[in-house]
């Protein structure tokens, strides 16, 4: 807690000292946002000195944590305890903060919602140059409310604390196949209701989409003792898995990381699904963070760009997203999708929110499924950069579910003040950051400064 109060002390003067004109942004060692900006005029915030676990604490099953520990430094931290966190989203390099101020979501989310609501407390560094500690209870409960969506544009989580909860080394998992759409969505809202599958109780569900005849649903029960592990660390791909294995056992870490390994499905963009390949790509090259840093550099350098040029392809749009729509409607969107867009895999994760938070304004209690897709799309000819974003924006909404903003979004602005609760978020901007040195959620989220 030293080190961390020197570290606080630091960031507090760094941004005291940050001219009016430059526009604060937080420098990050990883970053798993998709919205790529132009070069302005800004000033670093450095966050090195901010990335450990303070304590861990069996007894309250607890942890205090710095705002960008990373959840593999975390989970390396709970795990000889026999604890985690809640919700543990699914790639190693998020942080806790990362989670908290743009949200997360996991295979436990269906029982314990986003990541954010597992959080006791958060010691913010606000917009107006104030430490403050927020809480549900306190005088700050309308920043600690209002701060998950904010994507630091109401300040920077600093510490953390989040309650754990018990694990047990094994994972036992089932993968059910449905062909049809209608009946796999069913079968998730009575799995989530009943918190159970086949008479037995389940501590984790989620699903893929390869088409629309082939969809699974995948759960996940903790066990004492496992027959054997599977290992999808190295040659071998978990998602693919999937379809040829209708049982299988991971411990709980491989199980937390499953698809950070590939990146969901996104690696063989790399050609690191290549057998070949795989085989001459060192093992700690095979994560998440890698992979970003690989498209961050194509962004940079336009190489993907070019290389469609050259061999005459069409133009691509980046279609990265996670939406998520009410289980109800969920066959109706993968029609849509499949039919507009008809890119494959999607990962399908149920959520339900536990309260009601203002700037990402869920219905509590009722289920939803997240859909994750993430890749290029060929643009129709005539079409410009935006088609695809747009039409799946138009459609979510339509079907009365929410957009995750970590990527390109193209609301207009009375729209997106709309759909993401302006009437919450702006009292709490103006009480925390009344200079405005930090962008509004708007210009950092859609406008992308």
């Amino acid at each position: 807690m030293t080190a961390h109060l020197k570290a606080v002390e630091q960031i507090r003067d760094s941004y005291a000292a940050i001219p009016d004109d430059a526009a604060p942004r937080l420098a990050k060692a990883t970053t798993n946002l998709f919205r790529f900006r132009e070069p302005t005029k800004t000033a670093s915030l450095s966050a090195r000195d901010l990335d450990q676990v303070i304590q861990v604490d069996p007894e309250t099953m607890t942890a205090e944590v710095q705002g960008m520990t990373t959840y593999e430094h975390l989970v390396d931290a709970t795990l000889p305890y026999g604890l985690m966190p809640y919700v543990v989203p699914q790639l190693k390099t998020i942080t806790l903060g990362g989670a908290v101020t743009g949200l997360g979501i996991e295979s436990s989310s269906f029982r314990d919602g986003l990541p954010h609501e597992s959080v006791e407390e958060l010691e913010i560094l606000t917009g107006d140059g104030r430490i403050v500690v927020a809480r549900a209870d306190n005088e700050h409960a309308d920043l600690f409310n209002a701060f998950p969506n904010s994507y630091g544009t109401l300040g920077y989580a600093l510490r953390i604390r989040i309650k754990l909860a018990p694990v047990k080394p094994f994972v036992r998992l089932t993968h059910i196949r449905f062909t049809d759409a209608d009946k796999c969505m069913l079968a998730l809202s009575e799995i989530c209701e009943s918190r159970s599958h086949e008479g037995e109780p389940i501590d984790f569900v989620d699903g893929t989409y390869f088409g629309p005849g082939e969809l699974y649903v995948t759960v996940g029960t903790f066990s004492d003792k496992a027959p054997y592990t599977s290992d999808y660390t190295g040659m071998r791909i978990y998602y693919q898995s999937i379809r040829t294995r209708p049982r299988d056992w991971l411990t709980i870490r491989d199980y937390l990381w499953r698809w950070d390994t590939d990146w969901f499905w996104c690696s063989r963009a790399f050609g690191v699904q290549q057998p070949l390949v795989r085989s001459l790509v060192p093992r700690r090259w095979l994560r998440s963070d890698v992979y970003r840093k690989l498209v961050g550099f194509d962004q940079r350098h336009g190489v993907t760009a070019r290389l469609d040029r050259w061999r005459d392809r069409p133009v691509q749009e980046s279609v990265i997203q996670d939406v998520e729509v009410p289980v109800e409607r969920g066959a109706e969107f993968l029609e849509i999708f499949q039919s507009e867009v008809g890119m494959t895999p999607v990962w399908m994760c149920p959520l339900k929110a536990t309260q009601d938070w203002p700037i990402y304004p869920l219905e509590p209690g009722k289920l939803y499924i997240n859909f994750g897709f993430w890749g290029m799309v060929p643009l129709p000819r005539g079409q410009q950069d935006g088609y695809y974003n747009r039409l799946i924006e138009h459609a979510v909404h339509r079907l009365g579910g929410h957009k995750s903003l970590y990527s390109s979004s193209y609301y207009e602005r009375e729209e997106f003040w709309r759909l993401y609760n302006g009437d919450s978020y702006w009292p709490v901007k103006r009480a925390y950051d009344p200079g405005g040195r930090l962008l509004d959620l708007y210009d950092k989220c859609v406008r992308g400064r």
